[in-house]
């Protein structure tokens, strides 16, 4: 239900009338209800909309008269919030050289990087775990993030790679 107003939305700028929206919504639900399992579902937005989509389709094909552009516009859209599969991978890839550039970082580095970046803890946090002051935790992350960036522009020239994520460099950190 918390998808129903994008799709709502997407129904009213296809002109389809609020009665049909109405129905179609119910329909939808009514096919998400009658399955066994939704294990299966990894983006419940996307599925649910896909089941929205493919009713309207379906509606309008059954149709005696249907413009050729309500079809052609609702098979060609893409939700733009799932990313595509080579989106996907490229995230994947960049996350992976991420990763393998912090596990590069000397170990205490490594460690307040991952804790503070990561797992999202406070510096004040950190350092209560560590035994150590707030300035030294600041200044390991600061190393930390340095390097990676570093570590980034140095991978990208060597390579001639950059990955692309939502249409733009990734930022480090």
């Amino acid at each position: 239900m918390p998808h129903e107003p994008r799709i709502r939305a997407w129904f009213a700028r296809r002109r389809v009338a609020p009665d049909e929206v109405d129905e179609l919504m119910q329909e939808a639900y009514c096919r998400i209800a009658t399955l066994d399992t939704v294990d299966h579902i990894d983006c419940g937005h996307a599925y649910f909309f896909s089941i929205a989509r493919n009713l309207l389709l379906r509606k309008l094909k059954r149709q005696q008269v249907v413009p050729f552009e309500a079809i052609s516009e609702i098979e060609s859209f893409r939700d733009t919030q799932t990313p595509s599969p080579e989106e996907q991978v490229s995230n994947r890839l960049a996350y992976e050289r991420v990763m393998a550039l912090i596990a590069a970082l000397p170990e205490r580095c490594r460690r307040i990087v991952e804790l503070r970046k990561i797992e999202g803890w406070s510096q004040k946090e950190i350092a209560a775990h560590m035994g150590m002051s707030e300035k030294a935790v600041e200044k390991q992350v600061w190393v930390g993030v340095r390097a990676i960036r570093e570590g980034w522009s140095a991978s990208e020239k060597s390579t001639g790679i950059a990955v692309p994520v939502g249409g733009r460099k990734v930022g480090i950190l």
